[in-house]
This record gives C-alpha cells, structure tokens and sequence, in this order.
C-alpha cells in the first residue's frame, strides 16, 4: 500500500483498553495511528505507524493546543475512544465529577471535530464516539450516562451535517467490557459484573466494531448507535 494512500485514523485513549485494542489491530492492518491519552504511548508500545500525543482531555488549554497540533496532519477517521466513569444518583452525584464528564466525552470530541472535520475525506471520513451501554439508565451513573447519551446526540447532528459530503458519524455503544477501567475503584461497582452473554465483552471485540465502521465497507452506515453489550441492553436490568 502505498503512503499516499494509507488511511490514517486518530483514537483518543490509545493507551488502554478498547483504544489500545484498536490500535493494535489498524497497525497490523496498514493503518497510520496516532494515538492520544493522557498516558505516555510511543514507537516501543506499538509501531514505527504509530505517533502518540500524551494530553488531558479535561485540560481546555491542554486541548486547544493538542488540536492545533493535530491540524497539521490528515486523517480518514476521528475515533473517541477516551472515556472515565464517576458514580453518582439523584442525591449524591458530585458537581465537579458530572463538569469532568461532560468535558472528556462531550467537550473533547466537539474541540477535536471543530478542528478536524473539514479535513476529513469526502466519501471516506468516519468518525466513531465510543459511548455506553448505560445511556439506557443505570442506577447510581446519572452523571456518566447523562454524558455518554450526549455522544449519540452529537454523532446524528454531525452525521445530519456530513451526509452531504459521504462522511460517516457513528456510535458503538459497549457493555461491560473486560479493561483496567472495569476495576477502577471510582466506578463504584465490583470487578464481577453479570453479563446475558455469561462473560464480558473483550476490548478486541469492540475493535472489531469500530474497525468495520471506520472502513470502506460501511459507508452506507451513519447517524446509528451499536450496542456491543453481550445482550445488556435488552432490557433495562442493571448490568
């Protein structure tokens, strides 16, 4: 594959999880990557393919700056993978965790898709936001959920606004997938967790996902929110 034709595609929240899981599988595609996380990736973590940008999301200044750098470049694909979980109901979620939320899942995509989406290709652009299985509801995420479900109303406005030029904006919505976050003592839930399927979804599965969604065979696919949750959201039970 020639360079000039290496489709290139950035995923924020690289270092770990369902990104890292991405990664891994659009370099050992031919895939260009650059990564963003707030943890330090490099060459040795994955490929000579592969740039990493270390930057925190919540940081507006820190963002700013990471965009004008990203603008130098081109990309097929935009995917945002980066993403926290803070608990939290009616009586007790915490003001600075809900404005924390809001600012990585929604404040970073739009900061990131200002800069970038007139840069993406027409007729091949993609851009998925990796949202949760909990926009359904979920007892004690009313915070998190409320930022996760404003993903899907970003992605079908952007959708709305790209379908002219052939771009494709797309929502893979997981369950309880298996990654270091799952054990995260602020996700206020234990490490084993109920799944319909009978285990937890894989951060490479969810790869899968997004790999198809940001490839040239789906480019009939917009605007649509998938859910890859092992059957969670087949009703409204609190997996």
């Amino acid at each position: 594959m020639s360079l000039t034709h290496t489709p290139h595609c950035l995923i924020t929240g690289a270092a770990s999880g369902i990104g890292h899981a991405l990664t891994r599988r659009l370099l050992a595609q031919g895939w260009r990557v650059t990564g963003v996380d707030r943890t330090a990736t490099g060459p040795d973590d994955f490929s000579p393919g592969y740039t990493g940008h270390t930057c925190d999301l919540a940081d507006a200044e820190a963002l700013a700056l990471l965009a004008e750098r990203l603008a130098t470049d081109r990309y097929t694909a935009v995917v945002h993978g980066a993403g926290i979980v803070r608990t939290g109901g009616i009586a007790d979620t915490d003001a600075t965790d809900a404005a924390l939320l809001w600012r990585i899942h929604v404040d970073a995509p739009a900061a990131l898709m200002k800069t970038l989406a007139a840069t993406l290709p027409d007729q091949s652009g993609r851009v998925v936001l990796v949202s949760s299985r909990a926009v359904l509801g979920r007892p004690g995420r009313a915070a998190y959920a409320a930022s996760k479900a404003a993903q899907i109303g970003l992605a079908r406005s952007w959708a709305a606004e790209l379908i002219g030029r052939g771009v494709t904006v797309n929502v893979v919505a997981p369950g309880a997938v298996d990654t270091p976050m799952l054990n995260d003592p602020l996700r206020g839930a234990p490490a084993r967790v109920t799944v319909p399927l009978g285990r937890l979804i894989r951060a490479d599965e969810v790869a899968a996902t997004i790999a198809f969604l940001i490839g040239p065979e789906a480019g009939a696919i917009t605007g649509q929110t998938l859910y890859v949750c092992g059957g969670a959201s087949l009703d409204t039970a609190p997996f």
